[in-house]
């Protein structure tokens, strides 16, 4: 039976632990390995880990940190940046990550999705949806660190992504992210019900009370 989901999100940038603001000013605050054993302990749910430079940079995924990321948890490990095919995220799942997560590859060719999934498993794959609200056009979808607008509506994407076999959605809001000011509840009233698979929303988070809250404007789903 499913049940929500916690799971914390670490952004990763030149190997080190980084906290954001509306995907800027960032700020170092530690080694990735250290919170993954904090987080052992604390026995969250599941850890996401991004790496926010690699697909803006064009470079691969740090297969070294990843392997020592994977050898560490003792949670099941989404993890994202960089991935642009089939091969890398089977790579990456072999070390012992249990999801892989794309965004913009999978937004330039949605029949990623169907490669991917074929390689790992539907249920690996996430889907990210980096969401920004825009004063005219609503909640926008962006990418490369939230510099380039998609094209298309939201919840247009987000059915495109599930009639393409994608096993997990995550929704991050661009606004709340590192504002700690609770999540955008407007954002999630508009998609809320699009879901056909496991969802996750990301950005605003201060406290178990905003968990909670998100909890139970939505149901069952991931809070991170």
């Amino acid at each position: 039976m499913l049940r929500p989901r916690i799971t914390p999100c670490l952004l990763i940038r030149d190997g080190g632990l980084v906290k954001t603001r509306q995907f800027s000013d960032d700020k170092y605050i530690g080694d990735p390995i250290n919170a993954v054993k904090i987080f052992n302990e604390k026995a969250v749910d599941e850890l996401i880990v991004v790496d926010i430079d690699a697909t803006r940079l064009e470079r691969e995924p740090d297969y070294s940190l990843i392997q020592r990321l994977a050898d560490e948890s003792r949670m099941p490990i989404c993890y994202g940046g960089g991935i642009k095919n089939s091969m890398q995220a089977e790579r990456i799942v072999q070390m012992g990550v249990e999801k892989v997560a794309i965004s913009s590859e999978m937004l330039r060719k949605p029949e990623l999705i169907r490669d991917i999934g074929q390689a790992v498993g539907q249920q690996s794959v996430v889907g990210v949806l980096d969401v920004k609200k825009h004063l005219v056009r609503g909640h926008c979808i962006y990418t490369h660190n939230g510099t380039k607008r998609v094209g298309g509506s939201l919840v247009d994407w987000i059915n495109r992504l599930q009639n393409n076999g994608i096993g997990e959605i995550l929704i991050n809001s661009i606004d709340r992210d590192g504002m700690q000011n609770g999540y955008d509840f407007e954002l999630v009233n508009k998609v809320k019900d699009q879901f056909t698979v496991p969802s996750t929303f990301l950005g605003g988070a201060s406290s178990l009370e905003d968990i909670g809250k998100l909890i139970n404007t939505r149901g069952i789903g991931g809070c991170a």
